[in-house]
């Protein structure tokens, strides 16, 4: 075997074209052996290190919190079943692609050098994400997880049981991962530290920057790549440096964090303030960070009647109908629809009326309990219930409210 090392020069001397590979691809294990984490799945006897010894494949869904190693699993498994492997995300993977890759688009396929010998075999396909599939997406790989054409691995932070449909999970094995340890995220240091070869963090440091990860590897790898970038040797980071460091990165999208309510809050704000561009940048920025389609309908049906409302009786029917967009068409195209309505309702005029109304009402209940229901609006299913008054309607009744309230108004129309 012949290994070819290219290295060119620059004004700050060689640089070796490996450093250039993103350092999460440089630790990733090629091995269950030097696999960190989850040592309920991947341990002498485990599920995974048994399909592995057996060579018995079988469709599966890794459910668990991001960096936890979901993808570096997938691709051992595929490596040591020799099997080729398709990655796909369910942010941006439409039928068309799938089909492609089955080769259903094409009678007669023109095959590239070396790709005769997939032929026929069995294919692994790893779906990141895979809660974002809407069920015509899951229906269709369906047929082909059932007669082995591929093994299916999908990847999901979503609870399976709600956001895969019953017919696909029931052929999977639904595998939970959790987040690394403490000791998994030190272990990973080590290694990325003899990888980066720049020297070595103090103990008090290694403990923030542990914790800042939060049980992420991926989080904890990218903050390394990130104080490598301060181009200050590991040994000479103090604790004050590195939250320096780390209060100065640059602003993603995180859809548990503090910038998942703020872009959440510009987008409603926006759409309030009736300005559709900034709507819609926003709505990018999220669906770009990898927010959850369903999570923002559920704010644009919520926006159309807490900020439209009586202004345009349309408008609830109108957010609801992204759902459906969602839930038929699918990602990514399901994004043009979601822009769509995002300009009706940040163009739509705009009333908070029954809002207020029903806080006004919901603030008087708090306040006066459970006052009587007036007679003419009771029920009365027995003789003595009528008997008594119960649904009656008397001579001179005022109203609905109960006597306490009357004239009371909630709603200024």
């Amino acid at each position: 075997m012949i290994l070819f090392t290219f290295a060119f020069y620059s004004g700050f001397g060689i640089l070796n074209f490996n450093m250039l590979i993103p350092l999460a691809e440089r630790l990733r294990p090629n091995n269950l052996s030097e696999f960190i984490g989850q040592n309920e799945l991947v341990s002498e006897f485990s599920p995974i290190q048994n399909v592995i010894n057996t060579k018995t494949p079988h469709s599966m869904i890794f459910w668990g919190p991001p960096g936890t190693g979901k993808t570096t699993l997938a691709r051992i498994i595929a490596s040591k079943l020799d099997l080729p492997i398709h990655e796909f995300s369910a942010v941006n993977t439409g039928l068309g692609e799938l089909k492609e890759v089955l080769g259903l688009n094409k009678k007669t396929p023109q095959l590239s050098f070396g790709e005769e010998k997939t032929v026929g075999k069995t294919k692994l396909f790893f779906i990141d994400e895979i809660h974002r599939f809407n069920k015509a997406q899951q229906d269709f790989l369906l047929p082909f997880v059932e007669n082995g054409k591929i093994v299916l691995i999908g990847a999901t932070t979503e609870n399976p049981s709600f956001e895969i449909i019953n017919a696909l999970l029931s052929r999977t094995k639904v595998y939970v991962f959790g987040h690394l340890t403490n000791d998994d995220l030190e272990k990973l240091l080590k290694k990325a530290e003899k990888e980066l070869k720049f020297g070595e963090f103090k103990k008090d440091v290694k403990e923030k920057i542990i914790d800042f990860a939060n049980g992420d590897g991926r989080k904890l790898i990218n903050t390394l790549e990130q104080i490598k970038g301060q181009n200050i040797t590991f040994d000479k980071i103090t604790k004050d440096l590195l939250s320096k460091f780390l209060s100065e990165k640059t602003l993603k999208y995180d859809k548990n964090g503090e910038e998942h309510y703020n872009i959440i809050s510009a987008f409603i704000k926006s759409m309030r303030a009736s300005d559709p561009d900034a709507s819609l940048y926003y709505l990018a920025r999220m669906l770009n960070g990898g927010e959850d389609p369903k999570f923002i309908v559920r704010r644009m049906i919520v926006f159309a009647s807490e900020d439209i409302g009586l202004a345009n009786n349309n408008a609830l029917q109108i957010a609801t109908s992204a759902k459906d967009a969602i839930d038929f068409v699918g990602m990514p195209e399901a994004q043009i629809i979601l822009g769509h309505i995002v300009c009706v309702l940040a163009l739509s005029p705009k009333s908070r009326d029954s809002y207020n109304a029903y806080f006004s009402a919901k603030k008087e209940v708090e306040e006066n309990g459970d006052l009587d229901i007036p007679m003419h609006l009771r029920n009365a299913p027995t003789k003595l219930m009528k008997e008594l008054g119960y649904s009656k309607q008397e001579n001179g009744q005022v109203g609905n409210l109960p006597n306490k309230l009357i004239g009371k108004k909630f709603l200024n129309n």
